[in-house]
């Protein structure tokens, strides 16, 4: 499909209206170097500068520089060949930013793996990548170590702990601090077009598939990103998140590191910690729910509190959604300079930072607008909205499909090259999602990708909880739909037949086994689905017995 004329039009009424302090093109730090080479030159500049902090232990530039070298070194060492895939099964740590980094230092391919998966998510991810080393952390190495002998992994790399108790037959088990003695791996790998990074999303048809992305993609986001925020140099990014999320991964290392900032890593949400850390290292930026923003102005102290370093909070709407009331109760209490807005618009095959509403605060125009304002596409990226079946673009203000080009779009999927075709067209990312174009070419979303289910955030995709459930022996036939929670936003719900004596409870104690906490469904078990006159699920009616089930058991 040939857009040029109507991209020229959209074009021109972005830039209009683009915010006066974020660049029209991209300006790398550096020029396009990998990001271990934007560590080893930050290394270079500003050795003892704070690259990562976790707690009280604190990585400088050159503390970094050196540690991922050796893990690199160990991978070389041990014949982990560039172009292998190498599994990160960590929470937020030092560790899981050092083995990132390392593993594309040796051209290796970076699989970051849910801390939170069950033993059938991660032997799918684990042998669907073909990772041939995983590191874990001795808290989760039980439930891991299984897993990795079934999925093929031949070692598993431990952090903390001891790991002279931890046997599994096939697989060889060595320490994180025995890793890191080897001799660092002087020369990075430099082609930032090789394959660097499988990042696992879940989809409408089946389990997660790997979205390919190379260290360009990378740069290009953490480049764009920062630039399109208003984050610039300075940049002291606090990060709760989950760095095995590609939001996180953004958030707590791409972009701190690649701009020569700071990582400041936390394992879970805290307002009074958060409070000290941002005097502490002087944050200038975190992604956080509202819920977390609303317990920061309810801390007895918060009005003695020095939050001047804190200019660019970024809220997710998840279940509260952020209003120009929160916005204003902000700003009472932590100063004006703070400006508490929406994060970004993007997916796991855009390396999620494509579209923001920085610089569209004044007289709460990105609060006020309907429905959901996302806001100006980043330096670089294109964004339009088209039919959903013909592909022609839509009239602005006209809901359609929303479809991406920019530098980080995935190259594919991984061995899926029938889910590659579908979503990859002409150099278009078809996102699935529904929104439409104003008369500035500012995005508004409408709609997730159909059959999408968030749970606190998270997102569960319908299709692989069933096919999680169907391996259940007792079940024959399931669908699983969303429902309203006035807790998580959203839950999932599984109706499913059986073939033999079962209750809902019992299928969902099996599930907790095999899946992570979030996606676990309410099941309800049926005599029969209702049907359609052509033989398929009435799921309409499923959606309001759903609504029904939450009401009652929640």
């Amino acid at each position: 499909m040939e857009y040029t004329q109507h991209l020229a039009d959209v074009r021109a009424r972005q830039e209009r209206v683009r915010p006066a302090d974020t660049p029209r093109e991209v300006a790398h730090p550096f020029g396009e170097l990998t990001v271990p080479e934007y560590v080893d030159r930050w290394a270079v500049e500003q050795p003892d500068h704070h690259a990562v902090v976790m707690g009280e232990e604190v990585l400088t530039y050159a503390d970094v520089a050196a540690q991922h070298a050796r893990w690199a070194g160990w991978l070389r060492a041990k014949g982990v060949a560039p172009g292998e895939r190498v599994g990160v099964h960590l929470g937020n740590s030092t560790q899981f930013v050092l083995a990132f980094l390392g593993t594309l230092r040796a051209g290796c391919v970076h699989v970051p793996v849910n801390a939170m998966f069950q033993h059938a998510e991660l032997v799918h991810e684990l042998a669907d990548s073909g990772a041939s080393v995983v590191v874990t952390h001795a808290t989760l190495a039980e439930r891991l170590l299984p897993a990795a002998a079934e999925a093929g992994v031949a070692t598993v790399v431990v952090v903390g702990g001891e790991v002279s108790s931890l046997r599994q037959a096939g697989v060889e088990v060595v320490a994180w601090a025995d890793a890191l003695t080897a001799d660092p791996l002087p020369e990075p790998a430099r082609d930032l077009d090789a394959l660097a990074a499988l990042n696992y999303t879940g989809g409408t048809t089946g389990l997660p598939k790997g979205c390919e992305h190379s260290q360009r993609h990378m740069v290009y986001t953490a480049v764009s990103g920062a630039g399109a925020n208003g984050l610039g140099r300075e940049v002291v990014s606090l990060c709760f998140v989950p760095v095995f999320w590609i939001a996180g991964e953004d958030l707590g290392i791409l972009i701190p590191l690649v701009m020569g900032g700071t990582s400041v890593l936390l394992s879970r949400w805290d307002a009074a910690t958060v409070v000290d850390l941002v005097e502490r290292h002087g944050v200038t930026t975190t992604a956080a729910t509202v819920e977390s923003y609303l317990a920061i102005l309810d801390l007895p102290d918060i009005a003695d509190r020095d939050l001047s370093s804190f200019t660019s909070p970024m809220a997710m709407s998840f279940i509260r959604k952020l209003t120009p009331e929160v916005r204003r109760r902000w700003a009472e209490v932590v100063g004006g300079h703070s400006v508490l807005r929406e994060g970004s618009y993007g997916l796991t095959e855009s390396h999620t930072i494509d579209v923001v509403p920085h610089g569209f605060q004044a007289d709460d125009h990105d609060l006020t607008t309907t429905p959901v304002f996302c806001g100006l596409p980043v330096p670089g990226t294109d964004v339009l909205v088209v039919d959903p079946v013909t592909a022609e673009p839509m009239p602005l203000g006209e809901p359609g499909e929303i479809i991406l080009r920019s530098p980080s779009i995935t190259t594919g999927y991984w061995r899926n090259p029938e889910a590659t075709a579908r979503q990859l067209r002409d150099g278009w990312l078809h996102t699935g999602d529904t929104g439409y174009l104003d008369d500035d070419g500012c995005l508004h979303y409408l709609a997730r990708a159909k059959d999408m289910i968030k749970v606190n955030g998270m997102s569960v995709f319908p299709a692989e909880v069933e096919s999680l459930l169907v391996d259940h022996p007792a079940i024959d036939t399931v669908a699983v739909v969303p429902a309203p929670d006035p807790e998580s936003g959203q839950r999932p719900v599984a109706f499913v037949t059986t073939v033999g004596e079962v209750t809902g409870a019992d299928v969902e104690q099996w599930a907790r086994d095999r899946m992570a906490v979030y996606k676990v469904p309410f099941v309800e078990v049926l005599p029969a689905f209702p049907l359609t006159d052509t033989g398929k699920i009435r799921k309409g009616e499923l959606l309001e017995r759903a609504g029904e089930v939450v009401a009652t058991r929640g």
